[in-house]
């Protein structure tokens, strides 16, 4: 237990920082903007009760607010992603079920299923931050290339510090 929580701790610190260091940095023409923070939200363990999963991604979303003058836009999205969370595992979930103690991680079950699990979330956060940042219809196809291009930029992103720590197991 302890140490499990040392790791994610840890987990959220190192994408904490290089989200607000690195990758807020990176902006090419507006329409791209990768966000990895939310690999922390994706790799927390299946069992997590929903209270302490919502309290994360509310954490989570606010101090990436606070750091990037975004006032509660992040923490919503996040929350929104946080949420949702359970529905998609549970519609990805194995025939027998998730294996007890397991994470949702590409080391666990596949490049494909974290793939489209990670899709989804990234997908759902993604156009509800975007459309609380303009917070209108009117550039309704600027939106929605932001948020695909965003999406493929930080599910690569995602993909390849997954790819890191699969390498590392």
């Amino acid at each position: 237990m302890i140490n499990s929580v040392f790791r994610f701790g840890l987990i959220f610190i190192l994408l904490i920082l290089a989200q607000i260091l690195l990758f807020n940095n990176i902006q090419f023409s507006g329409y791209i903007n990768p966000y990895i923070y939310l690999l922390f939200i994706l790799l927390l363990p299946f069992e997590i009760p929903s209270w302490l999963l919502l309290l994360l991604s509310f954490l989570t979303g606010l101090i990436v607010d606070f750091f990037s003058g975004s006032p509660g836009m992040h923490s919503s999205a996040t929350v929104l992603a946080g949420f949702v969370r359970p529905y998609v595992l549970r519609v990805m979930s194995p025939r027998d079920g998730y294996e007890t103690g397991a994470e949702p991680s590409m080391a666990s079950y596949g490049f494909n299923w974290f793939l489209t699990y990670a899709l989804f979330i990234v997908f759902i956060h993604h156009t509800a931050l975007f459309f609380i940042e303009v917070l209108r219809f009117t550039d309704f196809f600027r939106t929605v290339l932001r948020i695909i291009l965003s999406s493929i930029f930080s599910i690569t992103f995602i993909l390849l510090i997954e790819f890191y720590r699969k390498g590392k197991k």
